[in-house]
């Protein structure tokens, strides 16, 4: 099975979609998710090009970017930063740069809610059917302009954790149909933790894209890495079911903690700076890594998140040194002994 499955996951996240694929030739997800602090021009410069390098050496294998649109409180989509003459290799460049290096990309696109009312991209849903119809055509609109300025991309995510649209199957079934006329990559979407079995649409993507924020406790108790692990045995089995009902396997689409108390008890929740903190995340880290390294259907995870160049006072970052170490004993490590 676990032959099969790594076979499988080559066809998924290649380019070529061969079948003519050598047995054991299975690629698994090591990925990290390139943050930005503005709207994203920082994804077409030298510092990205050098954070790219560092995380190659940490064994990352995939990076992700998140373009940002703005959603409007009547449903209306805009990127001004996407049209003819605007200069677009914040989009193109990390896509050749990646391919230099022998790394794969991802783009994941993000909706920012800032000024609409919605705290969060989970809360999207509209009232009246003209603010659904507003949203459905210029979110297509926006996503196919993505895809075909992306269109030498490995993946594409078509919406992360806009699950309260996702009964609307009708709208999304479309999207995907048009986004296959325009891009041959993979395909996923990003459902959130507490939602991703309310997803109707698993069946015309690639993959199952899961925003991983798992709570690993029931209380903000610090637990030791056996909880941790036993926490994460439970998740998978279940996990490993669902996926198997699809016929699918599953990416997590992100996967991260902050220096937080309470980084085990709501993973989703930025914390506060101390030296318990500290090792909380680390040891947080550290077990889901080590879940993952044994599984067949759950074939890997974009980490969130790493900035390209000096980072301003920022939350979920896996560029300090303790987190750098996990993975790279977790990643690089276990790649040199394959």
């Amino acid at each position: 099975m676990r032959r099969l499955i790594l076979l499988l996951l080559f066809i998924f996240f290649s380019n070529t979609h061969t079948t003519d694929i050598p047995p054991n030739k299975g690629i698994e997800v090591k990925g990290m998710t390139i943050s930005c602090q503005t709207w994203g021009w920082e994804w077409g410069t030298d510092e990205m090009v050098d954070a790219m390098k560092e995380l190659k050496v940490l064994g990352v294998n995939w990076i992700s970017i998140h373009p940002y649109a703005r959603i409007h409180s009547d449903g209306t989509v805009q990127n001004r930063h996407i049209s003819a003459n605007q200069n677009l290799t914040w989009l193109t460049r990390p896509i050749i740069e990646a391919h230099k290096l022998g790394l794969k990309i991802c783009i994941k696109p993000h909706l920012a809610c800032w000024g609409t009312g919605f705290r969060w991209r989970g809360e999207i849903s509209f009232d009246n059917p003209q603010q659904w119809e507003n949203f459905f055509k210029s979110y297509s609109n926006w996503i196919m302009n993505l895809a075909q300025i992306c269109n030498n991309s490995d993946a594409i995510v078509i919406g992360t954790e806009l699950d309260k649209t996702a009964n609307h199957e009708n709208e999304w079934r479309d999207i995907i149909k048009q986004l296959r006329s325009v891009y041959n990559g993979p395909i996923t979407y990003a459902a959130n933790w507490t939602d991703y079995k309310s997803i109707p649409f698993w069946d015309v993507v690639d993959a199952i894209g899961i925003q991983a924020y798992f709570p690993l406790t029931q209380s903000n108790d610090i637990p030791d890495m056996n909880q941790l692990s036993k926490a994460w045995n439970q998740y998978l089995q279940d996990l490993n079911q669902f996926a198997a009902q699809w016929g699918k396997s599953i990416v997590f689409t992100e996967l991260g903690y902050d220096v937080s108390l309470n980084a085990a008890y709501k993973p989703w929740e930025p914390g506060r700076y101390s030296r318990e903190a500290l090792d909380l995340q680390r040891k947080c880290l550290e077990s889901a890594l080590q879940a993952l390294a044994g599984e067949d259907r759950v074939i890997g995870a974009f980490l969130w998140k790493w900035f390209p160049g000096e980072t301003r006072r920022e939350n979920f970052l896996a560029s300090t040194p303790a987190m750098r170490a996990v993975i790279r004993e977790n990643w690089a490590s276990a790649t040199l002994q394959q």
